[in-house]
């Protein structure tokens, strides 16, 4: 069992991970018995729905509450009144369907996906997603003498040709990568086919002895870790003294749908021997966001396995390892999904960056598709500026083999089992790796739940330090110091039970960033001139901060 430590301790002592779940059982099939309750249980709420609709109709029912219904006309207006309460108890009962799915025996997989498909569906049935659904949008057609009708058509227009038919995130006018995202001074340092490796100018006189690499996952451009002075974790780090360097993953188009695990863990293996190089440690630190974590896991797998010990230690940014443990994401896993899924991208080369961006906001339909197509096509309101919005729009293309291998993580869980997968010559046993890690997770992440973020922390036998940050996915990572509302856990038991864990943890206000960079600087070596010039002789600089590879637009 791996022990969680405070960050403000020394080491605790190396022990074996506990036990990692076999082979996944296949989820339940319905059938008998359980296919009659089925029945019973869409008869039972078509009846209670029936009884709730009359009293509806009668005006019984309860007031409207939903933000979506802001409108006075949702209260005031008897026709708008009903039609609100109406589709609030339509939902309410696709909801509770969904329940009783769950309660007559079906697997936690089967479960999100009926989930998924339900508030998609209510999502977009919503009558304010309509002009003549939405008082609030008729008003301003009104007030504006149809101006905003007119806007929100050509809004639609250029959507349905730019956007794949979903309204914009965010203006693409109003940020540009090196403009006023992804500003912090650097160069990079190495490329290759894959990646770029960029080194951050030093802000301190003194640096520390060993440097870190930031891994970002392989879906997001790497620049959510350096959005703009004040939210940028690598300038952050740079100005904790940290010799800082990060991964660039290149664009793929479809002649790179090859590219898969091996391609990416090696291209990481090169990564540390040049910061290795470039810095003349004998060993880097690393961090790993997200998917990235995982090839930062790989790697660690494949040093252990050669005995090599060119990392020091490993942090990881809301990481998911168990794909067993209950997610939304797991939605897609079922085989029907996978297949489907593996087609089309195989049929192409790659999943469009468009694509897999799609799917992650259904996962928030209010949130990242119909608010949008609310203010933007029905009020005619201007597309938001936001910097991580901007960074969500612009999403890179995920090659074939690859997305089949992240498919076959999500189905049959391999790579929590032991000799399942096989990286770079180098069988996957997690428990072989050994190093230090410091792992968060996110109190309200809807893609990597924290209590699976937690499993992470107890699945490699080093020791180990799990930290809870408030906030969700995305919200988690951008995270500077200074924010009044940010807050996290530390400390706990090192306890199988997450909710355990919690209880015995200390709340600290502020950043987790601080807490991160508490524990890496004591693992960070003694701190020494910083460099005057960036690279080396071997691998000199070759072009400014962010480099090329983050510029590479190539159609989906």
């Amino acid at each position: 069992m791996t022990a969680v430590q405070h960050p403000s301790t020394g080491t605790t002592p190396t022990t074996r991970p506990e036990p990692v779940p076999g082979t996944p059982e296949p989820e339940p099939r319905r059938r008998g018995p359980a296919a009659l309750a089925g029945s019973v249980a869409v008869g039972a709420e078509t009846a209670r729905l029936a009884r709730e609709l009359a009293h509806i109709a009668v005006g019984n029912a309860e007031a409207v509450t939903d933000k979506r219904f802001a409108d006075s006309a949702w209260t005031g207006h008897p026709g708008y009144r009903r039609l609100g309460q109406g589709y609030l108890a339509w939902s309410a009962s696709l909801e509770r369907l969904v329940d009783r799915y769950e309660a007559g025996g079906a697997g936690w997989r089967e479960v999100e996906r009926a989930r998924f498909a339900v508030r998609a569906l209510t999502a977009a049935a919503s009558p304010t997603n309509t002009l003549l659904g939405n008082p609030a949008a008729l008003k301003k057609a009104l007030d504006t003498g149809g101006r905003s009708v007119v806007r929100g058509l050509s809004a639609m227009l250029t959507d349905l040709r730019e956007n794949g038919g979903l309204p914009a995130l965010c203006d693409p006018a109003a940020f540009a990568v090196g403009r006023n995202l992804a500003t912090t001074r650097g160069a990079v340092v190495y490329r290759d086919d894959v990646v770029e490796i960029l080194q951050y100018a030093p802000t301190t006189a003194e640096v520390h002895a060993r440097p870190l690499l930031v891994v970002p996952p392989v879906i997001n451009r790497y620049y959510l870790l350096d959005l703009r002075a004040g939210r940028s974790f690598v300038e952050h780090a740079v100005g904790k003294g940290f010799q800082t360097f990060i991964v660039s993953w290149r664009n793929p188009g479809k002649k790179d749908a090859h590219w898969n695990l091996d391609t990416y863990t090696e291209r990481l293996r090169r990564a540390v021997a040049v910061v290795r190089q470039v810095t003349g440690s004998p060993d880097v630190n690393t961090v790993g966001f997200c998917a990235g974590g995982i090839l930062q896991t790989l790697l660690l797998n494949h040093l252990a396995a050669h005995e090599d010990t060119s990392v020091h230690s490993a942090a990881y940014g809301v990481t998911l390892l168990d794909f067993g443990e209950r997610a939304p994401i797991g939605a897609f896993a079922g085989k029907w999904v996978t297949g489907l899924a593996r087609r089309a991208s195989g049929t192409r080369g790659v999943l469009g960056g468009k694509s897999l961006g799609s799917v992650f906001s259904f996962m928030k339909p209010n949130d990242l598709v119909f608010d949008g197509l609310v203010s933007q096509w029905l009020h005619g309101e201007p597309v938001p500026s936001f910097d991580v919005l901007a960074w969500n729009a612009d999403a890179p293309n995920l090659p074939a083999r690859l997305h089949a291998q992240f498919l076959d993580f999500f189905r049959d869980n391999t790579l929590v089992r032991p000799g399942a997968l096989t990286v770079l010559g180098s069988p996957v046993d997690l428990g072989e790796i050994t190093v230090p890690t410091f792992v968060t997770g996110a109190i309200t992440d809807h893609l990597t739940p924290w209590r699976g973020c937690y499993r992470t922390s107890r699945l490699l036998s080093g020791p180990s330090t799990f930290v809870l940050s408030n906030g969700g996915h995305v919200q988690s990572l951008v995270n500077p110091p200074g924010n009044p509302k940010a807050r996290h856990w530390v400390g706990g038991e090192a306890v199988a039970d997450p909710e355990e864990w919690r209880a015995g943890a200390e709340e600290r206000s502020g950043s987790w960033w601080e807490t991160w960079a508490e524990w890496t600087a004591v693992r960070s070596g003694p701190r020494v001139p910083a460099p005057a010039t960036l690279g080396s002789e071997r691998h000199p600089a070759l072009d400014a901060a962010p480099g090329l590879y983050v510029l590479d637009r190539s159609p989906n």
